[in-house]
């Protein structure tokens, strides 16, 4: 049994069994990649995976065990390697954080600057991507952080840790009568019924806690006219410039500075609070200064609690 024969088993599954696929990824022949799999099965006793002719189409019962023990051995090797770079340069590597749109664009900003500032030396890479596509890239090992609010906290082979809590505003063009409530009625707040006689433009489903606008809404008996969607808040406020909807973003997109043309109107009263999770492959190892950036961004997770929940302690 050897790492290659591990990988191509792996790489088996995340290239959905096309051996075309599995040969270019892994810098070899498809034949090459065919032997690999059949000496692995061989030597374990049992067929890995299920065939038509010469293709892969699926895992047999079999291989549905042996596939998480590969991929903790293959785990298990990375984390030696990432072990003896960490002391052989602990300032010097690469880091891939994988997040939204939205915490690349508003929440990572600062942290990214004062990291650069402290690790000049190393290499930093940002991966945007739905909360599922980060999730994957965590999993898949694309990625060693994941910044998100949806999904991450739905696989179990991720560990999941609290960030910062956030709420939504609707934006609308200034002069706009949802921005021209009644004196005495200021204190109340736009309402769902107000809001639903407008055509709305916010995050797409699985985006930036779109689930809890839903949610509000349906709890309402209403039925909102969601009339365009996107996952980035800047082109949802461009179209709201344009007149065509109100919009509903995340309140750490609304800039007052750029966003001249628009008002904010708090919704924290209509939407449930958000909560943005960070994520890390379970039983992952972590440079040093990948701990050091997520505490720059969450103080509060620190390395050693980070650590624990990552090694599953109580």
């Amino acid at each position: 049994m050897n790492f290659q024969q591990l990988r191509s088993v792996r790489e088996a599954v995340r290239q959905d069994f096309n051996l075309t696929d599995v040969s270019e990824s892994l810098h070899t022949s498809q034949p090459g990649v065919s032997r690999q799999i059949r000496e692995l099965e061989e030597e374990v006793g049992v067929d890995i995976f299920v065939r038509s002719g010469k293709r892969l189409i699926g895992l047999t019962p079999p291989g549905e065990l042996i596939l998480p023990l590969v991929e903790q051995i293959l785990q298990c090797a990375d984390n030696i390697r990432h072990a003896g770079a960490e002391y052989a340069d602990s300032r010097t590597g690469v880091l891939s954080i994988a997040a939204t749109h939205s915490q690349a664009r508003y929440a990572l900003p600062p942290v990214i600057k004062e990291f650069r500032q402290r690790y000049p030396e190393v290499v930093l890479h940002l991966h945007q991507g739905s909360p599922k596509q980060v999730s994957e890239m965590l999993l898949e090992g694309e990625a060693d952080i994941g910044v998100a609010t949806e999904a991450v906290a739905d696989y179990p082979g991720l560990v999941n840790l609290p960030c910062y809590r956030w709420s939504h505003s609707i934006i609308v063009p200034r002069g706009h009568p949802l921005d021209r409530q009644p004196p005495d009625r200021q204190h109340e707040g736009v309402s769902l019924s107000q809001l639903s006689r407008y055509p709305i433009i916010t995050y797409g489903r699985g985006y930036t806690g779109r689930a809890h606008i839903d949610e509000a809404f349906a709890r309402a008996g209403i039925t909102p006219d969601i009339v365009m969607t996107a996952m980035d808040a800047d082109v949802i406020k461009t179209y709201v410039e344009l007149e065509l909807g109100v919009g509903i973003v995340a309140a750490v997109a609304w800039d007052a500075e750029r966003d001249t043309r628009l008002c904010a109107i708090d919704a924290r009263h209509l939407f449930e609070i958000n909560l943005t999770r960070l994520a890390i492959r379970r039983g992952a190892w972590l440079r040093g200064y990948a701990f050091h950036f997520i505490e720059m961004f969450v103080p509060t997770l620190t390395r050693e609690l980070v650590e624990r929940e990552l090694k599953g302690d109580a």
